[in-house]
């Protein structure tokens, strides 16, 4: 019986494999120097379809999603006693991405339906009010995810671009994807979706890092291995130099 009902599956049309994606980067690799300011990645790639599989009346759309490397962050509420601001009620994102780019072709909100949408976790909002982005206190976590991504917005390093895709033909793409100067380096993650009529039809992933080079990175490496040296080295300077203002500007 079950071997009856893999030849049945087997039979049937493969709709859901006709298309595919193959994607690329201009870079996989993205080197911050002493004069970085930013850089743009550009995700380019071609819709490819089987020989029985004719062009969608309807057209596609994409998705593409990156994320950057992964860290725990504490997000906490002020409130005012008296003439000061204290910090009172406070939430923590366990290990959730530092940089989260969502660049479609269209809005994801047209691309696809809110249930499917949240599932896949299409869209910066979707992502961030997930149950696993952090813990579910029964509402009271709801004003931290919005502070949250109301400040990484504010940064750019949660960005949502609804024309952030563009199709050079019908099966041919481009998305440019913005760095800002503050995006932490590591690995960055880019998971690109290929939507028609409300449905997933395939997805491919790539990937490409962002890495200090030259004197920062020697500088960030002792930081890292010899903690105890940097950081007398650093007080030490800090010290000479305070001590050479002070002769240099003295008045007597």
């Amino acid at each position: 019986m079950r071997l009856l009902a893999l030849l049945i599956l087997l039979m049937l049309p493969g709709e859901v494999l006709a298309e595919t994606i193959v994607a690329s980067l201009s870079t996989s690799r993205v080197a911050i120097t002493s004069n970085y300011t930013g850089a743009s990645i550009v995700v380019f790639g071609a819709i490819e379809r089987d020989s029985q599989t004719v062009a969608r009346t309807g057209g596609y759309d994409i998705v593409v999603t990156v994320r950057g490397p992964r860290q725990s962050v504490m997000v906490r509420a002020k409130e005012r006693f008296g003439l000061i601001w204290l910090n009172r009620e406070q939430q923590r994102f366990f290990d959730i991405p530092l940089y989260i780019a969502v660049l479609s072709s269209r809005p994801v909100t047209e691309v696809t339906t809110d249930a499917l949408r949240r599932r896949l976790k299409i869209g910066l909002e979707a992502i961030v009010y997930a149950p696993d982005f952090t813990v579910d206190r029964g509402g009271r976590d709801e004003p931290f995810r919005q502070a949250l991504l109301r400040l990484r917005r504010q940064d750019r390093l949660y960005v949502e671009n609804p024309r952030g895709v563009t199709f050079l033909t019908p099966t041919l793409f481009r998305a440019p994807v913005g760095l800002p100067a503050t995006a932490p380096p590591g690995n960055y993650d880019v998971d690109i979706v290929l939507f028609a009529d409300n449905v997933v039809l395939s997805r491919a992933q790539t990937h490409f890092e962002l890495v200090k080079i030259g004197f920062e990175q020697q500088v960030a490496a002792a930081a890292r291995e010899w903690s105890l040296v940097y950081g007398v080295a650093v007080g030490g300077i800090a010290l000479f130099f305070g001590w050479l203002a002070s002769v240099i500007f003295r008045r007597d």
